[in-house]
């Protein structure tokens, strides 16, 4: 594929290939974020729920650390990777030789997480997928910028998304399903199935997208700023005189601490709050995931239409109002389901808008260090929220339905930054 010009059609297509790239990534974490907190807490006497999987009776704070504790080396490792990719120029191309050297190691570290007997092993396992996926996906995300110009951005996005979607479903429904149909056989295989299958479906997407992805050939880098490390960046976008894009990260941080604080917990609250079977949460967790697929490409062409800003506002606004009323409504499956399909299509609004947001406070010719950024902020974000809406359920009682509120209340301090976003 090469650069796509002004003057040539949108090829879907090919978008759609360059989405299995997403698709490797959002198969992955579903599975990690639904079953791996069950792990840590199953046998906790504060919990009743899920008394049949094995697990190591942690609490709330300490099980949604370990969760997120990995991350705090992204926060620095995958802005870097980025900036690297954007020089990295050899036969395999810029950004697959990232591809050809995370995917094995994240394969590794996530097919051997169900064969662990301690907490520690598992934070160990923990650590070797999420340096894999660290090492390749930047790099990935990074195709947005490279293959489309700035005002297909949006709508190539939501068919990425539309792409992770897909994963995601193929995450929640299919590891569901293999957890619960192995489960019946022996418990432990039930433990390995989906992260063996998740495994698999990764290697597949990486492979077509490795395969069928033609990137730019190589281009002048005389008049490329040199790409500095992640604080340097930050200090860029600090000193522009317009705030805009500072404004923005900060966003990012906070609506993605509100949704990785949820998403971490979501399992938990089904298990522990509504005494739903692991394997059925991950199946219900999947509504959210159809709801995103299908939104994903409308929402990048609201961006397009309307404009990114402000079809984020939308979004975080129906979220923030959503997850107060959910802390109140959601009391069994049905309306667990609904709040999640409506939580689908507000996020699909946030979400696909987000990077090339990013980009537009960027510099093109810095893709890779931009994209970054991004990852800067939402791995952030992903440290501080589960952590920070862990400590909050063990202090009130280890009632998970708290994170609701904790969630609602991020959401609505994103929408409040994103009105100092002037252009």
């Amino acid at each position: 594929m090469t650069t796509l010009t002004a003057e040539r059609p949108f090829n879907y297509k090919k978008t759609l290939i360059v989405g299995f790239g997403f698709l490797g990534i959002s198969i992955i974490w579903p599975i990690f974020n639904q079953f791996i907190p069950i792990f840590l807490q199953a046998g906790n006497p504060a919990f009743e729920g899920g008394t049949n999987v094995r697990g190591f009776g942690l609490g709330p704070a300490l099980a949604l650390f370990i969760m997120t504790w990995d991350n705090l080396i992204n926060v620095f490792f995958q802005p870097w990777v980025g900036a690297k990719s954007d020089q990295t120029w050899n036969r395999f191309g810029r950004r697959k030789p990232w591809i050809l050297l995370g995917v094995p190691v994240a394969l590794v570290g996530f097919t051997l997480i169900p064969f662990a007997q301690t907490a520690v092993a598992i934070a160990v396992f923990i650590l070797i997928t999420n340096f894999g996926m660290a090492l390749f996906r930047s790099p990935t995300v990074a195709w947005l910028g490279d293959l489309y110009e700035p005002a297909d951005r949006s709508k190539a996005n939501g068919i990425i998304n539309l792409m992770g979607g897909v994963g995601g479903l193929l995450a929640f429904f299919g590891g569901g399903f293999l957890f619960e149909y192995f489960s019946a056989i022996d418990p432990e295989l039930g433990r390995m199935a989906p992260f063996i299958g998740g495994g698999v479906l990764l290697l597949a997407a990486a492979l077509v997208a490795l395969l069928g992805v033609r990137e730019p050939q190589k281009v002048s880098t005389e008049a490329e700023p040199e790409n500095p490390g992640v604080l340097a960046n930050l200090q860029t976008v600090w000193r522009n005189p317009d705030k805009s894009g500072l404004f923005v990260l900060l966003g990012i941080l906070l609506w993605f601490m509100a949704f990785n604080a949820l998403e971490a917990g979501l399992s938990s609250f089904a298990v522990f709050t509504l005494d739903i079977s692991p394997g059925t949460a991950s199946i219900y967790a999947g509504a959210i995931t159809i709801s995103l697929i299908l939104f994903a490409v409308p929402a990048g062409l609201w961006g397009t239409k309307y404009g990114r800003r402000q079809v984020i506002r939308v979004g975080l606004t129906g979220l923030t109002m959503l997850l107060l009323i959910a802390y109140f409504l959601v009391q069994g499956a049905v309306t667990f389901i609904i709040v999640l399909v409506l939580a689908g299509l507000f996020w699909a609004c946030v979400n696909v808008n987000s990077l090339p947001l990013v980009y537009d406070h960027g510099d093109e010719r810095r893709i890779g260090a931009y994209t970054g950024l991004y990852y800067f902020s939402s791995q952030s974000a992903a440290v501080l929220g589960p952590t920070l809406g862990g400590i909050v359920v063990d202090s009130l009682g280890n009632n998970y339905r708290w994170l609701f509120l904790f969630s609602a209340l991020f959401m609505g301090l994103a929408w409040l930054v994103m009105q100092r976003v002037s252009r």
